[in-house]
């Protein structure tokens, strides 16, 4: 990610996405994922009817060419083709915008989601034309927790400073065991997929290559690494003296040792509590 997100004031918050299908025949309605496996059931694609002039194709023309400029990736977000997403654990789902309140009963339904996670701004969501509040209405209905840490989209800043509480609210709502946790950006491919890399690395005991590799193997994505280095280096370093971040080698804190590790955990439970 090499430009903020000053640089396309047009454009909201958001990542970029694996492309999903339209909603199939009834006699082959079974999910795919376009060159996965379908034994891992890696990645499942929920198509939404989009209502008419929101993620029209101008609209997402601009944010693709937003997102391979600042982002340099060579992903897409395909707004017209519905919510999509990676079942990356039993505990852990990262996908797309929940589009419209049958999202939300599919995910209950079909994922056993008790938690929802969202990383957009208020901006991301009116840009898409997404009735949020009925989105919100129908997970209070369900049972289902909706919670925010919005961070700027195209923005590693923002996403190293938001990191730490995004990842908080997540080991939280994973700790309770009621079911999993779906979190999701815009497009599920930059914001979202970092939160559960920082996850996996901060509490699943993976060094941070290992737990990128296996999230994006399983959803082909982009997020940024030196945001999440940057992120764990704030979180394990507590000396208001050390040294900036950008002046450590390049590959910095894409692990940390035992004890490091348990600072990190307890800062970032600590947050929750606060």
């Amino acid at each position: 990610m090499a430009a903020t997100a000053n640089a396309s004031p047009r454009l909201p918050t958001g990542a970029g996405v694996v492309r999903s299908r339209r909603p199939a025949p009834a006699a082959a309605s079974a999910p795919r994922w376009r060159g996965g496996s379908r034994r891992q059931r890696t990645l499942l694609c929920r198509s939404s009817t989009v209502p008419a002039g929101a993620g029209g194709g101008g609209r997402m023309e601009d944010y693709n060419t937003a997102m391979k400029r600042m982002m340099r990736n060579p992903y897409e977000y395909h707004h017209d083709l519905g919510m999509n997403y990676a079942v990356i654990s039993d505990s852990l789902i990262v996908g797309s915008q929940p589009q419209k309140p049958e999202d939300i009963n599919h995910l209950k339904d079909e994922e056993n989601v008790a938690y929802i996670l969202c990383l957009q701004q208020d901006k991301d969501i009116e840009y898409w034309g997404i009735d949020f509040q009925a989105v919100v209405s129908r997970c209070k209905e369900l049972g289902v927790e909706h919670i925010r840490r919005p961070a700027v989209d195209f923005d590693p800043d923002s996403l190293r400073k938001q990191l730490p509480k995004a990842v908080s609210a997540l080991e939280w709502a994973i700790s309770q065991g009621k079911g999993r946790v779906y979190i999701h950006c815009t497009a599920g491919l930059g914001r979202a997929p970092a939160v559960a890399i920082c996850y996996m690395f901060w509490f699943e005991n993976m060094n941070l290559n290992t737990a990128y590799d296996k999230l994006t193997s399983i959803r082909p994505c982009g997020p940024s690494k030196k945001a999440i280095r940057a992120a764990t280096y704030d979180l394990a370093k507590s000396d208001p003296n050390k040294e900036a971040f950008e002046s450590l080698p390049e590959h910095a804190f894409g692990g940390v040792s035992d004890l490091e590790r348990k600072l990190i955990q307890d800062r970032v439970r600590a947050l929750h509590k606060s």
